[in-house]
């Protein structure tokens, strides 16, 4: 019988870091779970208003304060998905995190030596550091809400829905470069949704997708089996959508 894979988590808090933790258990030795601080909010406004403009910015800041009431609303709905998948969300044991300002810090590198993992999961974290990529023969593998590289940056399955192109609304297990979810594919898989479903509930078909190819995944890397496949195709970073954006797809198309 192969041996556990021995895995170090690098992750951002929230809910799928939890779900992810979790589900990776039941194959997986996980030594350490590093989570870093959310970044500035004021550094990243500036930036994307730099890099977007601040008319398309303030329509991403007023979408981003409706999602939160429709999160809110959503609830029982996200509860009864949990329970369908199975998910556990119990706290993840406190003796295991160590909480950084970022991934990219020496005192990761400095774990990451010491601990040797077979692999390092990603999960919600700011973009790694080549430095902090080459500290470790092991791979960093990350799960990507989205199907790249035709989805990449945040709420790939939204986007797909958004834009008639349902059969590429899934997840991704791919690895981690430099890039914004460009590294090689490991694994993908569509989700199923249906018309009680919206922007809250489309993470929860997707993290209960990725957690098995996620462990799959650590076990190829424990035994040296990782096949990627290089992110070949149409490649499209997409951002928050603006409120009027969507408001705008929910009228006319239904995509909530």
């Amino acid at each position: 019988m192969p041996a556990r894979p021995r895995v170090v988590m690098l992750a951002g808090p929230g809910l799928s870091t939890v779900l992810m933790h979790n589900g990776l258990r039941a194959t997986c030795d996980i030594v350490a779970v590093v989570i870093e601080e959310k970044p500035s909010s004021v550094a990243m406004l500036k930036h994307r208003a730099k890099k977007l403009g601040w008319l398309t910015t303030m329509g991403q800041i007023a979408f981003i304060a409706y999602s939160r009431w429709l999160g809110k609303i959503s609830r029982q709905r996200i509860g009864r998905l949990m329970r369908r998948y199975g998910l556990d969300s119990e706290p993840i044991p406190s003796d295991v995190i160590t909480r950084v300002a970022s991934a990219n810090r020496r005192e990761v590198i400095r774990l990451l030596t010491e601990l040797a993992p077979d692999a390092v999961v990603v999960n919600g974290t700011r973009i790694l550091s080549s430095k902090l990529l080459g500290s470790v023969a092991a791979p960093f593998i990350n799960t990507h809400m989205g199907m790249t590289p035709a989805y990449r940056g945040v709420h790939g399955g939204y986007w797909a829905l958004a834009m008639d192109d349902r059969t590429r609304c899934g997840v991704t297990v791919h690895l981690v470069d430099e890039g914004v979810d460009t590294g090689g594919v490991l694994y993908q898989s569509p989700i199923d949704t249906d018309s009680t479903d919206n922007f809250s509930t489309y993470p929860i078909h997707q993290i209960a997708k990725a957690i098995p190819l996620m462990c799959e995944a650590a076990s190829d890397a424990a035994e040296g089996r990782l096949s990627p496949c290089p992110a070949t195709g149409e490649s499209r970073q997409w951002y928050h959508p603006t409120l009027y954006f969507y408001l705008k797809q929910r009228l006319l198309k239904g995509i909530k």
